[in-house]
């Protein structure tokens, strides 16, 4: 049992150490975009993410067959995810030289309500997909897998919630400049 600690403990460090590492890679360079780092930042955080649960995992032989399309649910999962946030940013962009009083006026809340559902479906359909994609893998792990899994899950959910909390922050910060 002190084994497995340690190799949980190990598996936490290496998603923070991953959410950092993708961060550094994306350091401010000449004539790149904040869209396009933060394209290549996600990325690298998703591939990282893969690696580190294939490992968490420590797949049998005979589980293997089931994990490349569970890594092409999580990858189309990140590009969804993705393509939502940069839409998002491009419509934020086209308000940037309008007042918030214009902005308000020329607001469409039908139009509004139309893109949140569309996304909504669309994460929908991303969830269920990551889901039929685990099934069959999940049902072949052992209860030391099932458990590393519930770990990797509760670790990756509280780094999503600081993640955002992070961007409201930074969201914050750059209104004050």
């Amino acid at each position: 049992m002190a084994f497995e600690s340690i190799r949980i403990a190990t598996i936490a460090l290496a998603i923070t150490a991953a959410s950092s590492f993708a961060q550094a890679q994306t350091s401010p360079t000449a004539g790149a975009t904040s869209t396009q780092k933060s394209d290549v930042s996600d990325r690298l955080l998703t591939e990282e993410r893969i690696d580190i649960v294939k490992a968490a995992l420590q797949l049998r032989p005979e589980q293997t067959q089931y994990w490349p399309a569970l890594e092409r649910a999580i990858r189309e999962r990140g590009k969804g995810r993705q393509a939502r946030l940069a839409a998002a940013s491009d419509r934020l962009r086209d308000m940037g030289d309008r007042s918030t009083v214009e902005i308000l006026q020329g607001r469409d809340p039908v139009a509004f309500l139309q893109r949140r559902s569309a996304n909504l479906t669309q994460r929908a359909t991303e969830l269920k997909n990551l889901a039929d994609a685990w099934q069959p893998l999940y049902q072949t792990m052992s209860p030391d897998q099932k458990r590393r899994m519930t770990i990797l899950a509760v670790l990756v959910l509280r780094e999503l919630r600081d993640k955002v909390e992070q961007r409201r922050m930074d969201d914050d910060d750059d209104d004050e400049d």
